[in-house]
């Protein structure tokens, strides 16, 4: 017979201890596996992506190409490398930039409130990946893959650090609707079940509504305790019968941490006891909100929060690029307020926080497709920004390039398997180590890439 606290301790484990926490010793905590070598170093607890989805502009805003002015309307003097749509000429931002903070990094006035943060970021202008289309490009940055049915990063920092909150999901997703790939996009694939990311509809509705079945009105906290202690036992005596089984201890873990929810959740997605000032700071956007919700979701020990910002691709601008004005202006407040209020509260220097999409978009204007003005730009995977803060990431400074005209990353080219590597190493993990064996060979997050950019660190 297992005792609860057993179970509670098993509830929080890291690194495939669900299976193995019977026959491995515990750290004293019970959040994860007592190591068998020198463990790294983590410098981050924590790991929050806000998620541009679509493909932002790099050239419109984080990474100003002067050289587009002086070709505007004209071919590019190089070779245009192959995008998903047909593009022509050379299309200069009409977005102003100017410089920010001690670093002087530059930043388009689409993110104005951004760039009075600037010094905290390290811009990585040299992203690459391998497919100028959303679906797979997806895939990549969050799983490390092309392809659906891998964990996400999130679901393998939880399995590899556990949770700090048993009464919390240690992966949670905000979004007003769904991305595009949906809840692949943070399945746990092969690994066990538990680990995979929790959706919620981060509208304007209140908490209660926000996650269905977190209530129970029928029978009160003391019932449902004896009532799910009653079906635990019944759970292992079927586990034991067949040996063992991953789905099932997940399913039992799940259960218990949807009790346990009933007790933290409404009050963590509670931002109405937040003051006036501040909910005014991050925005009454879908975006907004989600983001604060992600800082009080840090402040209570989630491990791992991702902030889509809408159904969809919002930021998918083929046919006018004005049109990241209107994105930028939900964006840029809820950004700014988001790391102010985490450098506010001492939590940026254990929180990682990423900033971008799946892609970028052209330097020049599209031509093909359906597109009704041709005032846009088209998918560009050969060169794009992603901003990275905190939890050990380098601040106020710029890592890589992309050519003369923002079309290629030319300097210190950076894969998602890079970017994965250095962020599983600031969260103390070794990229190479953190794997699952499944339908014979040993998976990770990183595939046969992937390396720790020490130039990234602090």
């Amino acid at each position: 017979m297992i005792t609860r606290r057993d179970l509670l301790t098993r509830a929080g484990l890291g690194f495939g201890a669900v299976g193995l926490s019977a026959v491995t010793p515990l750290t004293g905590n019970g959040t994860q596996l007592a190591p068998d070598r020198e463990p790294l170093e983590p410098r981050a607890k924590h790991l929050v992506f806000l998620f541009l989805n679509g493909g932002l502009s790099h050239v419109d805003t984080f990474d100003p190409k002067p050289a587009l002015s002086r070709y505007h309307g004209k071919p590019l003097p190089i070779d245009t490398p192959r995008t998903e749509r047909r593009t022509g000429h050379a299309f200069a931002s009409p977005f102003d930039f100017k410089q920010y903070g001690q670093s002087g990094l530059p930043v388009s006035d689409l993110f104005p409130r951004v760039g009075q943060h600037i010094d905290k970021f390290c811009v990585i202008r040299s992203m690459t990946t391998d497919v100028p289309n959303h679906e797979p490009s997806l895939f990549m940055m969050n799983s490390g893959q092309l392809l659906p049915g891998h964990p996400a990063l999130g679901c393998w920092t939880a399995y590899g650090l556990g949770s700090e909150n048993l009464n919390l999901p240690s992966f949670i997703v905000l979004c007003p609707g769904l991305p595009t790939n949906g809840a692949q996009l943070w399945s746990a694939g092969y690994l066990p079940s538990a680990y995979q990311g929790t959706h919620i509809w981060s509208t304007n509705r209140p908490p209660k509504e926000l996650i269905r079945y977190s209530h129970n009105s029928s029978w009160p906290p003391g019932e449902q305790r004896k009532s799910l202690d009653a079906l635990y036992v019944l759970n292992r005596l079927h586990l034991e019968r067949r040996g063992g089984g991953a789905d099932l201890d997940s399913s039992i873990e799940a259960m218990e941490t949807a009790f346990r929810m009933q007790v933290e959740a409404p009050d963590a997605f509670d931002i109405t006891q937040e003051p006036e000032r501040v909910r005014r700071a991050y925005g009454t956007t879908d975006f907004g909100r989600s983001c604060l919700m992600a800082r009080r979701l840090v402040e209570r020990g989630v491990r791992v929060v991702q902030v889509y910002f809408g159904h969809g691709q919002p930021w998918d601008s083929h046919d006018d690029i004005f049109d990241h004005r209107r994105l930028a202006g939900h964006a840029d407040p809820a950004i700014a307020a988001f790391i102010g209020d985490l450098a506010d509260r001492g939590l940026l220097e254990e929180t990682i926080v990423l900033v971008g999409g799946e892609f970028g978009r052209t330097p020049t204007v599209e031509v093909g497709g359906l597109v009704k003005v041709h005032n846009g730009r088209d998918h560009n995977s050969h060169g794009f920004t992603i901003l990275a803060a905190g939890g050990g990431f380098a601040a106020g400074r710029s890592y890589g390039a992309t050519d003369e005209f923002g079309f290629r990353a030319v300097e210190n080219p950076l894969h998602p398997h890079d970017l994965h590597a250095t962020v599983l190493h600031l969260l103390g993990l070794d990229h190479r180590e953190l794997t699952f064996r499944h339908s014979g060979r040993d998976f990770r997050l990183t595939d046969t890439g992937g390396r720790v950019v020490q130039e990234l660190l602090a």
